[in-house]
């Protein structure tokens, strides 16, 4: 009877830890889940913001139209530029620099957009492009904002997949790094400014 008993106590220590082990595959598991989760949903609400932008452009677009007939130029490149933006997605490195090219190129059309109001005092005082011009600064803003949130979210998603014991879990269950946005090429060194 003492060898039997001690058996049992043998086998319930075994499926004791078996029960801790597993327990904890499935909670480091369900946390990475939750993290990818939360980087795939900055990651919508980015597009969200830049959709956002995207909306504005043909209302942007056709109010400066009105008053800047022969800007036919500039006014193609803008909608050229959105209609770009709206073809890429971002879910690897690569796909994410061409996200952010397809973005910068339209950021660029909008700002040569706006040197182009600059010529047209009537315009400059329509009250449907200052609303417009107001929105899509608003916007800007929370792209930047957006970004930021995103690249928390992938680096606190990251360091868990990267992070020993879950990276085990990770490895195991195809969890792999999340990209980040960087600043554009040049950006850290300060624009020079001649008057």
């Amino acid at each position: 009877m003492g060898m039997k008993k001690t058996l049992l106590i043998v086998l319930g220590i075994l499926a004791g830890i078996l029960l801790l082990g597993v327990s904890w595959f499935v909670s480091t598991g369900n946390r990475l889940v939750a993290l990818d989760e939360a980087v795939n949903e900055k990651k919508a609400q980015i597009e969200n913001v830049y959709q956002r932008r995207a909306d504005l452009v043909p209302n942007l677009v056709a109010t400066v139209k009105g008053y800047a007939k022969h800007e036919a130029e500039v006014l193609e490149e803008v909608t050229r530029a959105r209609s770009r933006v709206g073809q890429v997605s971002f879910n690897s490195p690569d796909e994410m620099a061409k996200f952010d090219q397809a973005q910068g190129q339209l950021t660029q059309a909008l700002s040569r957009l706006m040197v182009v109001a600059e010529r047209y005092p009537d315009l400059k005082a329509n009250r449907n492009f200052l609303e417009l011009q107001s929105q899509l600064e608003g916007t800007e803003n929370r792209i930047t904002i957006e970004r930021q949130r995103f690249n928390e979210s992938s680096r606190d998603y990251n360091q868990a997949i990267r992070s020993f014991p879950a990276s085990i879990v990770a490895g195991m269950k195809g969890f792999h790094e999340r990209p980040y946005f960087a600043a554009k090429a040049g950006a850290e060194t300060a624009p020079k400014v001649e008057f």
